[in-house]
């Protein structure tokens, strides 16, 4: 198992060095920024690339990952995947509406461009209206902000930007979009994992979410039966409706060697309400989750994920990611010490 850092969306020289000096084997990037002013700067700098507008990238060139690899590499870090094509664009083929051909042409593109670039794994979700709390500033441990969510807020309020889909439509165009993507991630050697949708409950801003427990997870495996397609296995998600199912969960697709990677956190509560927790404290128990993993025979890679915001921290969260992958490293070394094993 090895321990990665997560959550970049621009990859500044300070956060891959800070990545590998807190002891992280790489990192995997969120819908990586390469447009932004940090990322665009730093190229003009070292590289003297050519300044000025571009459009807003709707797929990655080969050329873009790779230049993003290389600066990975040189830190002493490797590039273990991408969660996320640019900007979230593949909504449209969500949600079945004009432009979802296009969007899953350029998801075909990104896949290839990986490839190519040696980037083996791509993790995307099913959520056209993303991540939803009801606050984003609760008060956590020792006054630490934490996002929670509150279902009987959260069925009161819309949006109204998205058309409302039930589940027969959510399950009929993900079908499409996995047997148009899933040849393309076997050919290009890419692997494809599925992230549960966040919170897991069955509909949201008129709009069903079809990826919220161990059934449909089955299900979806089961359709896009292939090396090249698995779980994105975030604890913290799959605890939002119980810790108990989240652990039958993991103990099943961890047998069937379906997880490609894990986001290890933890929440306090469990729907109709819960929060965000610091890693040693909640209802998910790290010890038992890398167990798990370890006596399944897992090799794949484990991020902290979401962590609270803790006293003068930064955005990205530098002092509370510290202490999520310390503490998660320090598990998987105590646990490969129990049967003798090899340690991060």
């Amino acid at each position: 198992m090895r321990v990665l850092a997560g959550q970049f969306r621009e990859l500044t020289q300070a956060d891959l060095a800070f990545a590998r000096q807190i002891g992280c084997a790489g990192v995997m990037v969120n819908k990586p920024d390469l447009d932004s002013p940090a990322w665009v700067a730093f190229l003009n700098k070292e590289f003297t690339a050519a300044a000025g507008p571009r459009p807003p990238t709707k797929r990655w060139s080969a050329l873009d990952l790779a230049q993003m690899r290389a600066a990975v590499e040189a830190h002493g870090l490797t590039l273990d995947c991408i969660e996320g094509v640019p900007r979230n664009l593949i909504d449209k083929a969500m949600l079945g509406l004009p432009g979802a051909d296009e969007q899953i042409d350029h998801f075909k593109a990104t896949i290839r461009a990986m490839g190519q670039a040696g980037i083996p794994i791509l993790g995307y979700n099913w959520i056209p209206d993303g991540v939803w709390r009801t606050a984003k500033a609760a008060h956590g441990r020792g006054g630490a902000l934490i996002t929670a969510y509150d279902d009987d807020v959260g069925q009161r309020v819309a949006t109204g930007s998205l058309p409302p889909r039930d589940e027969a439509a959510m399950w009929a165009n993900w079908e499409r979009f996995i047997t148009e993507v899933l040849p393309v991630a076997e050919a290009a050697g890419v692997k494809l994992s599925l992230h549960p949708d966040d919170p897991p409950v069955p509909v949201l801003d008129g709009v069903a979410r079809i990826f919220r427990d161990e059934a449909a997870f089955a299900r979806a495996m089961s359709f896009a039966d292939s090396p090249s397609h698995g779980v994105c296995f975030c604890t913290g998600t799959f605890a939002e409706a119980g810790a108990d199912a989240m652990m039958a969960a993991l103990r099943r697709f961890a047998r069937d060697g379906r997880i490609h990677y894990v986001h290890l956190r933890s929440v306090a509560g469990a729907l109709p309400r819960f929060a965000e927790a610091f890693i040693d404290e909640g209802s998910v128990d790290p010890v038992a989750v890398l167990r798990v993993l370890r006596d399944e025979g897992f090799d794949g890679s484990i991020i902290d994920d979401h962590v609270p915001h803790v006293a003068e921290d930064t955005v990205w969260g530098h002092r509370s990611r510290a202490y999520a992958t310390g503490y998660i490293a320090g598990i998987i070394r105590a646990l490969g010490a129990e049967t003798g094993g090899t340690t991060p």
